[in-house]
């Protein structure tokens, strides 16, 4: 059976769960690290500008919401069809600028009132739906994100910077101190102070953490590659060898 509709897919995704003995054995529990990784991975296509491995990276993490909403069905529990209901439903309803007559001057009050329908609908915190297995430095963002949402915030990105200097000051004192449990908050307390700075002059900082993070990684290959060139290992390399070579690779990238 082969086709390109969501139909196909969702047939398909029936005989394996009946045909094929690993299909069958999975559960919503032991393939949702699977689906962690998939949408990293759509994120990384993202990143990387590719279309092509976009689409398909997007195909597999569609294959785990059918692949859910599959193992839900046959447990009498969902379907497919209800998800579909859900999210249809949940858009129209936090859309009343487009399918009601409330009026909206921007996006800033679309997301205010994203926000208060969210707490009509029965939340407690305007963070709940922030999911606690979300990677920290996300989650620090989002959390803080959606309390500016309802008027929890600085006025001034000065502000944000001048609580960054003072979770600094307080981290070097802690330092001095060699007060393990403090230094391990004053580092908390510094990350999220930059992460709240991050948020206000736009720019998120998973983002600019994973740009840094791939950064390294290219530099660091590059000095690795050039060791191998001489027969060598890092360690049997100086740092001031490796340095030279490190901003070598800088330099290349300009």
């Amino acid at each position: 059976m082969h086709g390109n509709t969501f139909e196909d897919l969702l047939a398909i995704m029936r005989r394996l769960r009946k045909e094929c003995p690993w299909d069958r054995e999975q559960t919503n529990d032991s393939i949702k690290g699977h689906t962690i990784e998939e949408a990293y991975e759509v994120v990384e296509a993202i990143d990387h500008r590719n279309d092509d491995e976009l689409r398909h990276e997007l195909g597999d993490l569609l294959l785990h919401v059918v692949f859910h909403s599959q193992i839900a069905e046959d447990e009498g529990r969902f379907t497919i069809s209800d998800v579909l209901r859900a999210i249809t439903e949940k858009l129209v309803r936090r859309h009343p600028h487009i399918f009601s007559d409330t009026h909206v001057e921007n996006s800033s009050q679309v997301m205010r009132n994203w926000e208060q329908i969210k707490m009509d609908e029965g939340r407690d915190s305007v963070i709940d739906g922030v999911p606690r297995s979300l990677p920290a430095l996300l989650k620090a963002y989002r959390m803080q994100d959606k309390a500016s949402k309802i008027g929890f915030d600085w006025e001034h990105h000065d502000q944000v910077w001048e609580k960054v200097r003072e979770e600094l000051e307080e981290l070097h004192d802690a330092v001095q101190r060699r007060n393990g449990d403090d230094m391990e908050e004053e580092i908390g307390d510094l990350l999220f102070s930059l992460v709240n700075y991050s948020r206000f002059i736009k720019v998120n900082p998973e983002d600019a953490l994973r740009r840094t993070i791939d950064k390294f990684d290219r530099r660091f290959r590059y000095v690795e590659r050039r060791l191998r060139d001489e027969g060598r290992k890092p360690e049997e390399a100086t740092l001031e060898e490796m340095d030279v070579w490190w901003n070598e690779a800088k330099r290349g990238e300009v």
